[in-house]
């Protein structure tokens, strides 16, 4: 029997997997949401912006290993949105963004909300696509592969207001194309696997090396690789530095783990690295860091999904290999064990000089503190959402993450407000999970309002909100630059959340490490959300961050 465009929808969705579909509904979507509410096992979450419903989407990619869903509507709903989907393009989340279109009559016509979402996407996005009445399970099996094929990240299909209730035959889909691989699990996604020659390549590199350094970047950071990758390390035995979303693919105490690049003490971390005479790179993007950053006259050997992206006149690339990550470890893992210069207990000792550095002062309650006691009432198994600022810095340093998933920050795309509806999405991805979250106060101002959205959800989520009255890595930015400090970086000379409670959301106050402690453990028993306000000293900040990488 026909279906209507929006039914059919509906059901494509489901089968592909998705769960839930985030967004700020519009006239021309309510066929559509109605289809979701027919459909058992489908659910619209509404959210308060629709850049917010994008990172709630993209983080479901991340977790979920398929694409997360969002919607918006024609113009602003549109540009709202294009936040969060750039997030997902420079993150490298799975992420298909669907937006309310003009029909073909009128779509070169002056109308009120109007523009070329086409054109507004095209850079954000793997592609750009409109849908059709009798290509809707096509266009979108296809749209979501594309979506997970290679490098992860965004599609963006095009709605026109008026097919939602036209009713074609129900097209069937290849069986291969509607069920798609699951991200969480590596697959070869087209790239092939490490060559012989590629082997002996690396083996003669490394023979010629006396300190060659191991780099881990976020294209590594899926469930079967890191266990490849202690392999690796426990075989070869030489230091290795992360980007900060490659964090949990090896743990802090490691004997070779030297620690986070471009973040909190990462002077410390190059005293490690600018000593090596060869970097061997897995799943590095330089997206986070590019390699000009960090690394001086060593030779690289990349190894990666993407080919490097490196300025030859500046560095030495000395292979250059685009391979399955996963079958690339495991055709390093061929190669004849070898014996290196590196003294690991010399290392082992500067990064614990290091972590000693970032624990917290005993005399104040500043964001160490705050990051101290949360780690021991955060389980293991719980999950972290942080957000650009100051506090971004020292938890990829200082944070420790036994698995990647277990930490979720933005740092290819790196915008403020993230944390909030992040940890939404952790929470409906993972509601077994323990889940907090660490805000600075400037970006809970960017998207405070999905505390509703947490709240009307009932989700226990225990939002930590760090309260200085500032944008603290402006104003230290603008210290080292001999600037005028703290202007326009002061948020409010009062404070602002002097309040019981938030969007109903209970706001808890605390000012010490003990009434910190109490509050935590007290929020984690909950039922729905909390708010727990640190007045923080952000002193200790100035001698932590932006030491550089030399």
């Amino acid at each position: 029997m026909p279906e209507s465009v929006a039914t059919r929808f509906a059901q494509c969705l489901k089968s592909l997997g998705i769960r839930y579909l985030f967004g700020v509904p519009s006239g021309s979507m309510i066929d559509y949401i109605q289809a979701i509410h027919d459909t058992k096992g489908i659910e619209f979450i509404l959210c308060c912006h629709e850049a917010n419903a994008a990172f709630m989407a993209g983080v479901c990619g991340r977790l979920t290993g398929l694409p997360g869903v969002c919607f918006a509507t024609f113009g602003p709903g549109a540009t709202n949105l294009a936040t969060g989907v750039g997030a997902a393009l420079l993150d490298r989340a799975p992420l298909l963004a669907f937006t309310d279109e003009m029909p073909d009559d009128l779509r070169n016509r002056t109308v009120q909300m109007n523009i070329d979402h086409q054109a507004l996407f095209a850079p954000l996005t793997k592609a750009t696509c409109r849908l059709t009445p009798n290509l809707v399970e096509k266009t979108l099996a296809e749209s979501a592969a594309h979506v997970m094929s290679g490098v992860p990240g965004p599609v963006h299909i095009g709605v026109p207001s008026n097919i939602s209730l036209v009713k074609t035959p129900k097209a069937t889909v290849a069986k291969d194309v509607i069920q798609l691989p699951d991200l969480r699990f590596p697959t070869k996604n087209g790239s092939p696997p490490l060559a012989a020659d590629a082997i002996k390549k690396i083996q003669a590199l490394l023979s010629d090396a006396d300190r060659p350094v191991l780099a881990l970047g976020l294209s590594a950071a899926r469930p079967g690789i890191k266990p490849l990758i202690l392999q690796f390390l426990d075989t070869f035995k030489i230091p290795v530095v992360l980007t900060p979303m490659a964090k949990g693919l090896v743990s802090e105490d490691h004997p070779c783990y030297a620690g986070v690049l471009n973040h909190a003490l990462s002077d410390r971390v190059a005293q490690t690295h600018k000593s090596a005479d060869l970097v061997i790179s897995i799943g590095y993007d330089p997206v986070e860091v590019n390699y000009e950053e960090w690394v001086s006259n060593q030779p690289i050997i990349h190894i990666d999904r993407k080919p490097a992206d490196i300025d030859p006149e500046e560095l030495t690339l000395a292979c250059d290999i685009t391979a399955d990550v996963k079958e690339a470890v495991e055709g390093l893992l061929t190669i004849e064990p070898l014996v290196f210069d590196w003294d690991l207990t010399e290392v082992e000792k500067r990064k614990n000089r290091m972590f000693l550095n970032l624990k917290s002062d005993t005399d104040m309650f500043g964001p160490s503190s705050v990051l101290d006691e949360l780690r021991k009432k955060l389980p293991a198994s719980g999950i972290l959402t942080c957000d650009v600022g100051a506090h971004l810095h020292l938890i990829g340093q200082k944070w420790i993450t036994p698995d990647p998933d277990t930490l979720l920050m933005t740092n290819g795309w790196s915008s403020m407000g993230f944390a909030i509806p992040a940890a939404i999405a952790a929470k409906l991805c993972r509601p077994d999970k323990k889940v907090a979250c660490v805000i600075g106060d400037g970006g809970f101002l960017m998207s405070a309002g999905e505390l509703a959205t947490a709240q009307r959800l009932a989700l226990n989520i225990v939002f930590i909100l760090l309260v200085d009255h500032d944008l603290s890595l402006i104003r230290i930015k603008q210290e080292k630059k001999g600037l005028a400090e703290g202007y326009g970086t002061r948020i409010s000379n009062s404070d602002l959340f002097d309040v019981p409670s938030i969007f109903g959301v209970p706001v808890w106050d605390t000012g010490s490490v003990q009434a910190f402690s109490s509050a935590l453990e007290k929020a984690f028993q909950k039922t729905g959300p909390i708010i727990i306000k640190a007045m923080i000293d952000p002193g200790e900040y100035k001698a932590l961050l932006l030491r550089g990488n030399s």
